[in-house]
Formats: C-alpha cells, structure tokens, sequence
C-alpha cells in the first residue's frame, strides 16, 4: 500500500506521475510559487469533497459505476489531487473508494488500527489502480450552489414519496446529496432534523455541533437509507436560482 506523507505549509502542490517518482523518497511532488491567475481556485476552491455509498451498502460500486452514483448526487468523482487537499482540510475516512484515475484511496487524519494501522503516519492511503471491475465506495466532489436547499416547514414528517411531492407543491425538488453537503459547506445550513434526500438516504448538516446532534466535529449527518414507505422525516428541498 502506498500513502502520502503529512506535509504542512505548502502554496501549491504539482503531483509527478507515479512512474516518474523516486522510490528511495518520501517528497514526489515539487513545491511552487501560488498562482494569482484563479487557476488553482477554480481546480480546488469552492468545492466539497464527500464519500459516497449507495442504498445497496459498502462497497457496491465499480469503477464505471461510481462516476454515475456522483453524478446522481449532483456530484463528480474526485482526482487524487481534490481528495488531497480535502484530506489537508481534515477529511478521515476509513473506507476506501473509486479515484477519477482508477484507483482506490482513502484519506486518514488520525492513523488507527482498523484504518491501515498505528505505524503508518496520516496520509492518503492508496490500493493503486485496481481491477475496474472490483468494487468500492466513491469520492465525490460538488462545486457551490446555484439555488436554494432548504428544509420544508410542513405541519407533519413524510414519507420519502411525500417529501418529494412537498417539495414538488413548494416549486422546487428534492435535494441531491451533493446540494446538502455544498449547502452546509458554503451557505452554513444548520439543522437538527432529518429530511429525506433524492437518493433514499436522511440526512441533516450540523454547522455548529451541539449536544445529542451526534459528533463534535461539522459535518452532514446520515440517517442511512431508511424505508421509504414507512419512515417520516422531514423533506429538504433544492430550488435553482
């Protein structure tokens, strides 16, 4: 297994080809100057990164079908480079999951047994290309918003099929999970319910953590895929701008 070492204080990073790297160092990338021209914002800027399985489980998709699961959410799975900087960010995921590349990674902030181990320092830690028939989970990546997600005030909670009609009625559609998650990560949606989302899954964003709304750390919260017929919840919603 290969992993990226921990590395602080970089401007800009240019990643060698994996054939072009010295096995004898840790350093296979050159540190240059940030660029003002937009250039490396519009690669890395504005975007969130998130891993993605679908209603079937853990590691349901191969490679071909992982750029069709992002996509549904609203998404595009990740390069290494956008995973890179997500784990930079503080990205830890203990499940690896398909590359634009083809191969399998997983980032890890804090190295622990199940994870890869306790001798191997927090990194990016990759299966190399993999058989593109194999199966794994997905990264995804989604840019910000153009519209609205909002969770729908409605005097009572819904099935996933009366969610989607709500928010039908509301002019709108329901959300993708990469809306949710652009929505937590650049306009602050903050909720402390669940609401059915357009994959099956419920989901709600936590901005600012607070008792019995799960871990301490940001982040969107799943519910899982509960059953669509008979669970009720809240319905969240995506108007386009």
């Amino acid at each position: 297994m290969h992993w990226v070492p921990v590395v602080s204080g970089l401007s800009r990073l240019r990643f060698l080809p994996w054939e072009q790297r010295d096995p004898k160092a840790l350093e296979w990338w050159r540190v240059e100057p940030w660029v003002e021209d937009g250039s490396l914002w519009e690669e890395f800027g504005a975007r969130e990164v998130f891993p993605y399985r679908p209603r079937q489980g853990r590691y349901q998709l191969n490679f071909h079908e992982a750029p069709l699961a992002c996509e549904a959410q609203g998404a595009t799975v990740v390069s290494f480079e956008q995973l890179f900087r997500a784990w930079e960010e503080g990205l830890d995921w203990c499940n690896s999951g398909w590359l634009q590349d083809a191969s399998v990674q997983y980032p890890i902030a804090l190295a622990r047994r199940p994870c890869g181990g306790l001798g191997l320092a927090p990194g990016v830690r990759s299966y190399g290309p993999r058989h593109r028939r194999l199966h794994g989970d997905a990264f995804c990546f989604t840019a910000a918003l153009k519209g609205q997600v909002y969770y729908l005030e409605h005097p009572e909670r819904l099935t996933l099929p009366e969610a989607k009609e709500a928010c039908r009625e509301d002019g709108a559609q329901i959300a993708k999970v990469g809306q949710l998650f652009s929505a937590w990560k650049f306009l602050g949606l903050d909720r402390c319910d669940e609401g059915g989302l357009a994959d099956g899954s419920a989901r709600y964003p936590v901005v600012h953590p607070r008792p019995n709304l799960g871990p301490l750390e940001p982040g969107v919260r799943s519910f899982g895929f509960p059953d669509p017929r008979s669970h009720k919840h809240g319905a969240c919603c995506y108007r386009p701008s």
